[in-house]
């Protein structure tokens, strides 16, 4: 055969299979659906700010995939499993969404994976903390990207019993989240020599926390944890500041903190607090850059959920590239089938029970005296590596994870 011949071989073999990508692309689109809380409590860390994160990675990307454009509709899931739930049926029943991303609060996370279970689509889970969205309620249709539970009583629960908090009193945020997180913590505690005295639990969400406040310094523990996120973590421990709970002696552990709320409650209230991290917008030269165009697009840095945001985007629509398809097993085992590497993960990779396993961080709030800048509030003050920080497979309750 002569070079020419072979040239023209290849390309009609090329033709061939970006148009046969092009066919198995249903309706020549790709859909996201973005699903948040865009007005409540957890509007901050995720939002508004985690569509934009979403349509960063898909102008980065180039805006089409295999010649198919690339669309996002959006909507407030309100904190609702119904209201999300019914959001997400008539996507991927009625409008052709092939990926719901976002995904913040653990209720809506496991409501709505049921319903892309039954549909066979597939959702990429950013903002939901519960470790049991891939234990016990992991399906093969979601993939758990930034952090969960586990980790975050490995890093903080763990650190702050080693520096002498043995006795603790737990407050619960009252929905899976807050139970996952309570559970993780008490065995972390527990393992490590300490006694959770106390767990009480609260509304979700709650304005006033004067009672539970009280109910904490009254009990006497040296520790008093929040096991709770968004405004009322910055709630519970304003209300803490004013009641002097440390100054009364009592450690405030903060077990789920997001940039957000360390920049609202500011330097001088949250000084000291240590916290664990999925991600920091300034730890290396790559995620300040991406930051950089993170806040002039927003006008505010990036928490670890937006990272998670624009990385778990740009990995999804890779897997579409390589595969040529959106159907949602396809596109998994390809996400499965290629390590993640970019400023949000090193070496990160996604496990068959669909947990991201990448490297977590220990960090603590500056002082307003170390704080250089506005959003320079963070000292890492370790890495804790991926297979170190997530439950391992071994101790695993999900359904597509095999035993041996």
């Amino acid at each position: 055969m002569t070079i020419t011949k072979k040239l023209l071989t290849s390309a009609i073999a090329s033709a061939m299979f970006v148009g046969a990508a092009q066919a198995e692309i249903s309706d020549n689109t790709v859909k996201i659906g973005y699903l948040a809380d865009m007005s409540g409590t957890y509007r901050d860390l995720a939002g508004p700010n985690g569509q934009t994160a979403l349509e960063m990675a898909i102008a980065d990307f180039g805006g089409t995939v295999n010649g198919a454009k690339i669309e996002v509709v959006s909507a407030d899931d309100r904190n609702s499993p119904d209201s999300a739930s019914s959001t997400a049926r008539r996507w991927v029943e009625n409008e052709n969404v092939d990926l719901i991303a976002g995904l913040v609060a653990s209720s809506v996370t496991i409501a709505v994976s049921n319903i892309l279970e039954e549909n066979d689509k597939l959702g990429i889970v950013s903002g939901s903390a519960a470790s049991s969205i891939t234990n016990e309620h992991c399906t093969p249709n979601h993939i758990h990207y930034v952090y969960d539970t586990y980790p975050l009583a490995n890093g903080t629960a763990s650190a702050v019993v080693k520096e002498g908090g043995k006795s603790w009193f737990i407050l619960t945020a009252d929905y899976a989240f807050g139970h996952a997180l309570e559970g993780d913590v008490t065995r972390v505690v527990e393992e490590n020599g300490g006694e959770v005295m106390q767990a009480v639990r609260h509304p979700f969400p709650t304005s006033d926390f004067s009672s539970f406040i009280l109910q904490a310094q009254s009990s006497g523990a040296d520790v008093v944890a929040l096991a709770n996120a968004g405004a009322d973590t910055t709630n519970a421990i304003t209300t803490a500041g004013e009641f002097g709970l440390t100054q009364s002696g009592q450690t405030l552990a903060a077990l789920l903190l997001f940039l957000t709320d360390v920049h609202a409650l500011g330097a001088q209230s949250a000084q000291g607090i240590q916290l664990t991290t999925g991600w920091y917008w300034n730890m290396n030269d790559e995620t300040r850059a991406w930051s950089d165009r993170f806040m002039e697009k927003t006008g505010v840095r990036p928490t670890m959920v937006h990272a998670g945001i624009y990385s778990s985007t740009m990995q999804y629509l890779n897997a579409v590239k390589a595969t040529g398809s959106d159907a949602a097993q396809t596109v998994r085992k390809q996400m499965m089938d290629t390590p993640i590497n970019d400023m949000f993960a090193k070496n990160g990779f996604i496990r068959e029970d669909g947990r991201m396993v990448h490297d977590m961080y220990l960090a603590q709030v500056k002082t307003p005296e170390e704080s250089k800048s506005e959003w320079d509030l963070y000292d890492i003050v370790r890495t804790i590596p991926g297979d170190e920080a997530y439950r391992p497979l071994s101790e695993s309750k999900c359904k597509l994870v095999t035993q041996n």
